[in-house]
């Protein structure tokens, strides 16, 4: 590694790529963080902002830039998981050919996530599901999935150009985001404020196999240890990953934990699941209120929560768990308590004005 690594984080204003920008600044490296439609606005990041489904504005944006790393933690979801696949991998496509004429990438690390081991959203969970814990050697399912065809752009693009690679496989990501599409944790403190307001008890939305079985999460700022980690240690290259927290939990230890954190009065599962789309059917017009009353740095709900998908991680009717034994052996030892990741999002949404105080 040079003795100024210059890192590209794609998604830097998203959950993972946030914790990232800030971990590798605090370490002294020079970063440039990309993102379609905004700026991440942190001392130390250049932010560049470019669509890269466009493969000449991409080079353009890109141009003249020499990047010794490549973190790659954006997705763009599509209605079908054949436009998920031609976006996707288009996406890892335009942007490894746009950083190539500088030959000076070392090594590109793309976060993805256990639908690797579930399937994609048309057959989350319906078809074949490995068995738990997820381990990374398991052969990949046999259907279509965006996560396979970026894997394979990466691998066709590291043997072409002589960068190593790592892939993260992250399970749900507990951290701080304005207008992420998949946050579970500002999701049910959101959830949780719309319920004081009401007074009504914070309600488990998902299945029973999610609230007795066992389960594991992933905390960003550890996500960011483990990527920046596999991208400096020779031990680590050309692998594939999970990577979670090191505990594991059932929901129904943690929901009781997580209301306290918040203020509300917990109630469990009951004969079937009760969606959260269900229960906050008024959200927008009930978080306008919420925030009005507490003079809130956001007032629209739809950049703080996202429904759709902690009622896809909940509702879930099978086990959800990953093995981390491929790190551990290659050197990465770090671990997070989940509750405490809980907690420390929590106290970090109320500094920043964006859930009440209690």
């Amino acid at each position: 590694m040079t003795s100024s690594p210059h890192a590209l984080i794609v998604g830097a204003t998203g959950i993972s790529g946030t914790a990232l920008a800030e971990r590798l600044v605090g370490e002294g490296w020079d970063v440039t963080g990309l993102s379609r439609s905004r700026t991440l606005d942190l001392d130390g990041v250049t932010d560049v902002r470019v669509d890269l489904q466009s493969a000449d504005d991409t080079r353009r944006a890109l141009s003249g830039q020499a990047f010794t790393h490549v973190f790659i933690t954006a997705w763009v979801r599509g209605a079908t998981e054949d436009e998920n696949i031609a976006v996707n991998s288009a996406i890892v496509r335009n942007l490894l050919d746009a950083v190539r004429p500088a030959g000076s990438v070392q090594h590109v690390a793309l976060m993805t996530g256990l639908k690797h081991y579930m399937g994609p959203f048309e057959a989350y969970g319906k078809g074949e599901v490995r068995d738990t814990p997820f381990r990374e050697d398991e052969e990949r399912l046999p259907y279509p999935n965006f996560y396979y065809a970026q894997e394979d752009v990466l691998w066709e693009a590291a043997a072409r150009d002589g960068f190593t690679w790592s892939v993260h496989r992250a399970h749900t990501v507990i951290g701080t985001a304005v207008g992420n599409a998949m946050n579970m944790a500002q999701t049910l403190a959101v959830q949780a404020a719309i319920c004081r307001e009401h007074g009504r008890p914070f309600v488990f939305p998902g299945s029973q196999t999610q609230w007795d079985g066992l389960t594991d999460m992933t905390d960003a700022g550890l996500l960011a240890e483990h990527m920046q980690w596999a991208a400096t240690t020779p031990e680590a290259a050309n692998t594939s990953f999970n990577i979670a927290n090191g505990d594991v939990f059932r929901w129904r230890w943690m929901w009781p934990r997580i209301a306290e954190l918040l203020g509300v009065e917990p109630e469990g599962f009951a004969d079937a699941p009760r969606p959260l789309e269900q229960q906050v059917a008024g959200a927008a017009d009930d978080w306008q209120v919420v925030s009005e009353r507490h003079g809130l740095a956001v007032e629209d709900v739809d950049q703080l929560a996202s429904w759709w998908h902690t009622d896809a991680d909940l509702g879930r009717d099978f086990e959800c768990l990953t093995d981390m034994r491929r790190s551990r052996q290659a050197g990465f030892k770090e671990s997070r308590t989940t509750v405490d990741c809980f907690a420390r999002v929590f106290d970090d949404l109320r500094r920043r004005n964006l859930i009440p105080p209690l």
